[in-house]
């Protein structure tokens, strides 16, 4: 995990997969960590390697991580929603306790 937050404080925002402390794919979204300034056909080309790494390493083909997290932290589509002040509860929009 520390790999990962360092690789994409480098990066100023991205989406970056690593295995064993090593980094095997990443694609810098230095605008806002939601977006990149490189051309259209690079970003692509980092898409792509980005799932095949995934691949490689034993994902579905058919799952991306990267577009599931990227929902779960967006608070404005319903149900729940995992954002930096922590669970959203869309329906009632307001934050929630988790008891444990």
């Amino acid at each position: 995990m520390l790999t990962a937050i360092s690789e994409l404080e480098r990066m100023q925002g991205g989406l970056v997969y690593i295995v064993d402390g090593s980094v095997k794919s990443s694609l810098s979204l230095p605008i806002a960590g939601l977006f990149s300034n490189e051309p259209f056909e690079d970003v692509k080309e980092k898409l792509v390697h980005l799932k095949s790494a995934l691949i490689t390493e034993g994902f579905d083909p058919g799952f991306n991580p990267f577009l599931t997290l990227s929902f779960l932290t967006l608070p404005v589509i319903p149900q729940l929603k995992l954002t930096d002040k922590g669970l959203f509860d869309v329906d009632r929009f307001e934050h929630i306790t988790i008891d444990f």
